[in-house]
């Protein structure tokens, strides 16, 4: 929050309009029967969780955190959607999970049995995990029929829904097509032991490129976002934010001048250079410097100068008219007049990825709303 006579330095511009088209592009490609949980963690991939979830709220069925504060914030927000909270809770904010009604993943039964332990009166609800190539939670696909078994006779339990997750749904066809075959055949074999879960494994690129898979529920985080993690699909979506900071000081320059720290990058003539008023501190990755990285002033791509520091980095713009002065605005992914710099531009030059870029602002970027309608 900026304090009293203080300007904006670097903004954030969270079209919801752009939100609500993603949404809608995403239910209409898995169908009316599949219900859809949107993923809104890590502060809705900078986005603003509480914000973003009232916006998806008439679209969701369910929204996917990965802490007890996410679920805590998101519930604040949106009082009458179920909460999933994504990633294992530690063993202290079990109590908290199962009192204020959120639904757990789980992976083993003896997890289950812990919060079997917790409950007083209605079953605590929670979600299974399924291991299915990912390797990060879950219980392993050989061992999910016995283990879904042993948790379905735990007295004070519901197993809600069963999920797996698609480690290589946008880079390894063969694999995502073999993970599915395989994921759908011990779904099957689940709904004899739980007639009332629901099933997901989708997430965006799944639910993008293979919508048929859908079963129950899909899982789509990115690309509520405007981002589609397969570029053939880009086209149905609309990003939903745009970066910007401002100038703070322009300088003419001669050459054999050194620009930024290390003196990588030294001016071979005359030169009239911006400094902009973002750093790595606030997010902008330090990674992209000498990489080729670009900014866009008055719709115009304008190179970033030598490395990136905490609270400043430097742009050519001796190309640009003269009148280029301190207090203009400069995006740094988003469209500007005719030029537009993606975020997957912004992670290429990082060696990156868009989620890793997305959810890395600091907190001196000022979060802006635009066409938000508060559902409270």
């Amino acid at each position: 929050m900026n304090l009293a006579g203080e300007s904006w330095r670097i903004r954030a511009e969270v079209d919801h309009g752009a939100l609500r088209h993603n949404a809608a592009a995403m239910r209409k490609l898995v169908g009316d029967q599949t219900g859809l949980i949107a993923v809104v963690k890590a502060d809705g991939y900078g986005h603003g969780g509480p914000e973003v979830a009232q916006t998806l709220a008439p679209f969701a069925e369910q929204f996917g955190v990965a802490t007890v504060g996410e679920a805590r914030a998101v519930r604040a927000a949106v009082l009458d959607k179920d909460i999933l909270i994504l990633s294992p809770c530690l063993p202290d904010e079990r109590r908290v999970v199962v009192d204020e009604g959120f639904i757990p993943v789980v992976s083993s039964t003896a997890e289950a049995k812990a919060y079997a332990r917790l409950v007083q009166g209605k079953p605590a609800r929670i979600h299974l995990c399924v291991d299915t190539g990912m390797g990060r939670i879950g219980v392993w696909q050989d061992d999910a029929l016995k283990t879904a078994q042993g948790i379905a006779a735990i007295e004070g339990l519901d197993i809600e829904s069963v999920s797996t997750h698609l480690p290589v749904a946008d880079s390894d066809p063969a694999f995502t097509a073999e993970e599915l075959r395989a994921w759908e055949t011990l779904i099957g074999q689940l709904r004899a032991i739980l007639p009332t879960a629901k099933f997901h494994a989708l997430n965006s690129a799944g639910s993008l490129q293979r919508p048929e898979h859908a079963a129950d529920r899909v899982r789509p985080g990115l690309a509520l976002y405007g981002i589609s993690p397969l570029p053939d699909f880009q086209q149905l979506l609309r990003p939903a934010m745009t970066l910007k900071t401002r100038i703070t000081l322009v300088r003419d320059v001669g050459p054999g001048r050194g620009i930024s720290y290390g003196r990588d990058f030294i001016t071979a003539q005359p030169m009239r250079i911006a400094t902009l008023a973002m750093g790595y501190a606030d997010g902008y990755p330090r990674q992209t410097s000498n990489q080729g990285a670009q900014v866009l002033i008055r719709g115009k791509r304008c190179p970033i100068l030598g490395r990136i520091t905490m609270d400043h980095f430097m742009v050519d713009v001796t190309d640009l008219p003269r009148d280029v002065a301190p207090g203009e605005e400069v995006v740094l992914f988003g469209k500007q007049g005719d030029g537009e710099i993606t975020v997957g531009e912004v992670a290429g030059w990082a060696g990156t990825i868009t989620w890793d870029v997305l959810t890395r602002l600091g907190k001196r970027v000022v979060v802006e709303h635009l066409a938000f309608f508060n559902r409270r």
